[in-house]
């Protein structure tokens, strides 16, 4: 597996402003999506890949036969291509420390920032290690442009390799993960796998077949906005009443509280006045008995409210957004074995966790495609303080060639 092409390839992939927005419409949600789509597309046929496509929702698939007369599975390799909405993806600029000394990493005075160790302690692990990092004014894209990268290299590896046996490879590059709209539009049994694997985690060795069960809160406020001189016993602030609902939310379940199987209530996004307030709030618990119940909280709220001032102030639109694939995985396990027998294989402990949050994986298994996720080497994302560990990096190309090896015999 050739290392240094496939830095040079996720350090061109993250040059490419490929931003989510969760306030579009359509699939990919923003047009600079497509970009990337067609820089995959190009490099993949490139490689010598077959049945390279991109459909009309800019997913782009490819396939890699099997060069074994043995009868084996059909196995998939996933990762996204946009960025997390919010944070700028315009005009990256990564770094690569080498040799990594364990300490604090100042990221430039463009920002100022400093990734500090008491901060983000897992970068103790890391210290030998080299690191590419921001210089604090963007995100790095490692989540999941890392992903795409590794993809890339082992079936590079395979197909400059072929005498060395694998399975059929079918891989599939994905927009809107980020806002989890684009999975939706995908053709799972188009691309005819009987299982996969998507290469979106994070820290080396991570391995996960569950996920949140999650929901979506869209908040209205509706207040009466009068001159403040003539406000008695007119005036609703709407501002104020939406601070009652945070205080009634429970404190302790909140993302920054909780870790674990432990579930929360977030609010994401918030912006209003007087007249009217609008928030986005995400629900999220690995059981689903204790989502209904956050769904039940919430609800309740706006009842209490609407109660208290006698009428309809608060409106609260409940969507369920993805379930936890553990509903499936759990009575497909040798999948999830066969990742722990690779790594091990590989030298490594394999870190089994539920992921906190969702991915594509999660849509996919219970559309007849089961799909645990595997680590991409990339740390802190969703903020400037992102990075990637290369020697990680190099680790979850050679899990993919293994896995590829594996399935084959």
């Amino acid at each position: 597996m050739n290392r240094d092409k496939m830095i040079e390839r996720f350090l061109r992939y993250v040059a490419i402003d490929s931003m989510a927005d969760d306030t579009a419409t359509g699939c990919p949600s923003t047009k600079k999506q497509w970009d990337m789509a067609r820089l995959l597309e190009k490099e993949l046929n490139e490689l010598g890949m077959q049945q390279v496509k991109t459909d009309e929702f800019g997913f782009v698939t490819a396939v890699l036969s099997a060069n074994t007369d043995k009868k084996g599975p059909v196995v998939g390799f996933m990762a996204h291509y946009d960025t997390i909405p919010g944070f700028s993806g315009t005009d990256i600029k990564p770094r690569i420390i080498e040799n990594y000394n364990g300490g604090d990493i100042y990221l430039g005075d463009a920002s100022g920032l400093t990734t500090e160790v008491s901060r983000f302690p897992a970068l103790k692990k890391y210290k030998g290690c080299d690191l590419i990092v921001t210089d604090g004014t963007t995100v790095l894209g490692a989540d999941d442009k890392a992903g795409i990268a590794e993809i890339m290299a082992a079936c590079e590896y395979f197909i400059e390799n072929p005498e060395i046996p694998h399975c059929e490879i079918r891989v599939a590059f994905t927009p809107d993960e980020e806002i989890g709209t684009g999975i939706g539009h995908f053709d799972v049994a188009g691309w005819g796998c009987d299982f996969a694997y998507t290469i979106d985690g994070g820290e080396e060795g991570g391995l996960a077949y569950e996920t949140f069960n999650a929901a979506k809160v869209a908040i209205k406020v509706t207040g009466v906005s009068v001159h403040p001189g003539w406000a008695k016993n007119t005036m609703i602030n709407a501002v104020k009443v939406f601070g009652l609902i945070l205080s009634m939310l429970p404190e302790a379940e909140c993302p920054e509280h909780t870790e674990g199987y432990e579930g929360f209530y977030h609010l994401s996004q918030v912006q209003g006045s007087v007249e009217l307030v609008t928030a986005n709030m995400i629900l999220r618990d690995h059981d689903r008995d204790k989502l209904e119940h956050k769904k039940a909280v919430v609800l309740a709220i706006a009842d209490f409210i609407n109660t208290k001032y006698g009428q309809k102030l608060v409106e609260m639109t409940i969507t369920d957004q993805y379930q936890n694939m553990y509903e499936v995985l759990k009575d497909k396990q040798e999948i999830v074995d066969a990742a722990k027998t690779v790594m091990q294989k590989l030298g490594m402990t394999p870190v089994v966790e539920p992921v906190r949050g969702g991915t594509d994986g999660a849509q996919i298994t219970f559309k007849g495609c089961p799909t645990p996720n595997l680590f991409t080497g990339g740390l802190n994302a969703h903020g400037p303080h992102e990075l990637a560990v290369i020697q990680s990096m190099e680790k979850a190309a050679w899990v993919i060639i293994e896995l590829g090896k594996h399935f084959a015999q």
